[in-house]
């Protein structure tokens, strides 16, 4: 999906989103993130308000957090993840383009330590707990990935859904509560939400 180069997208008090080099201003620190052939420059309202739900939960956490970023797009949540303190972040796409650029977006930002593969999020391997997941996908293949997020998800840690139509709220907040999953925040854009849940 191509789209168009934006304003800076600023992300609470830590992070500004960039399009393009020359937008970068010394009294912010920021990341860039050119518009591409992968999603996720930023400016779409379900990563908008997916990155925004990350920098608000990660004031909390101690640095050195873990972070999965299924259906990664540009790397733009995994990207972010580690400016905001994840020790260790797995991100995974089906797509070898998006993953590609995702890779070279985190090289174009200095950012190290995350983790890219090409997978499909309904058949990945994980071992371990991860203290966030994020996932900005089709509320059918959340639905579906539910039960394994909730098996690698370490108790009372976060994920971050977006991608859902406010026609599939309810859908995915019954399957969340099947999961054992109890919403704290949703957030509403348009015809878009964002939710985010802890197990």
């Amino acid at each position: 999906m191509k789209q168009a180069r934006g304003k800076p997208l600023r992300i609470g008090s830590r992070l500004l989103i960039l399009s393009a080099p020359a937008q970068r201003v010394t009294a912010t620190r920021g990341i860039v993130i050119p518009a591409e052939a992968a999603f996720g420059t930023g400016q779409h309202a379900t990563t908008a308000m997916c990155l925004r739900l990350l920098e608000g939960i990660t004031r909390h956490l101690a640095p050195g957090w873990t972070m999965l970023d299924a259906g990664t797009g540009s790397g733009i949540l995994a990207i972010a993840g580690r400016y905001f303190g994840a020790g260790r972040v797995l991100a995974i796409d089906h797509d070898r383009l998006a993953c590609a650029t995702a890779k070279r977006n985190a090289r174009a930002n200095s950012i190290r330590k995350i983790e890219f593969s090409t997978d499909d999020v309904l058949k990945q391997k994980l071992t371990g707990k991860l203290d966030i997941i994020t996932a900005n996908l089709f509320s059918e293949i959340l639905i579906e990935a539910l039960p394994f997020w909730s098996r690698h998800l370490a108790p009372g840690r976060h994920l971050i859904l977006s991608g859902v139509l406010r026609s599939q709220e309810s859908a995915v907040l019954r399957a969340l509560r099947r999961q054992n999953f109890s919403e704290l925040e949703i957030r509403r854009r348009g015809k878009w939400i964002a939710l985010h849940a802890r197990k």
